[in-house]
């Protein structure tokens, strides 16, 4: 037990201690699960989503890729772009369409590194066909900040 109260559990899934609140699960030496909340819940008057397995998470594949081209996308109802990014020998060029414009400058774009999901369907969005979901968080005012590696990595490796 630790200083402030909480034993160090082993996390063989992450390689190392995971620290939990104290408290075992009747007739065990196990901790108890903190209860999380699921679908519909509310906690703080905020509707929390599902809670999935890390199976489920590791089943979507999310790549680092490098902006190689971008230019304005006018027939788009929201202010976007259209993204050609390299994501390496194992995945090649995708292009995407990406709610950025408000924010971003294409020719600003060119070389980034993102943060972009390889394997959903491809979704045509009017005359563009986006192979790739490129991820971002919204800002305060709503509009979408691109997230990205905190250094230089290669591009297709893979979000761990």
């Amino acid at each position: 037990m630790s200083e402030l109260g909480v034993s160090q559990v082993p996390d063989s899934r992450l390689g190392r201690a995971n620290t939990k609140e104290l408290g075992q699960e009747p007739g065990t030496d196990e901790p108890v699960a903190q209860k999380r909340p699921n679908a519909g819940e509310r906690e703080s008057g905020v509707e929390r989503p599902a809670t999935i397995s890390v199976d489920e998470f590791l089943r979507v594949d999310i790549r680092v890729g490098k902006v190689v081209r971008a230019e304005p996308f006018p027939e788009a109802r929201k202010p976007s772009l259209r993204l050609w990014i390299d994501f390496g020998p194992e995945f090649g060029e995708k292009k995407s369409s990406a709610q950025i414009a408000a924010r971003y400058n294409p020719r600003s774009l060119i070389g980034r590194l993102i943060f972009a999901v390889v394997n959903f369907p491809p979704l045509q969005i009017g005359p563009v066909r986006s192979e790739v979901l490129v991820l971002g968080v919204l800002d305060s005012e709503g509009e979408v900040i691109l997230v990205a590696p905190d250094g230089e990595v290669p591009v297709g490796a893979r979000l761990h």
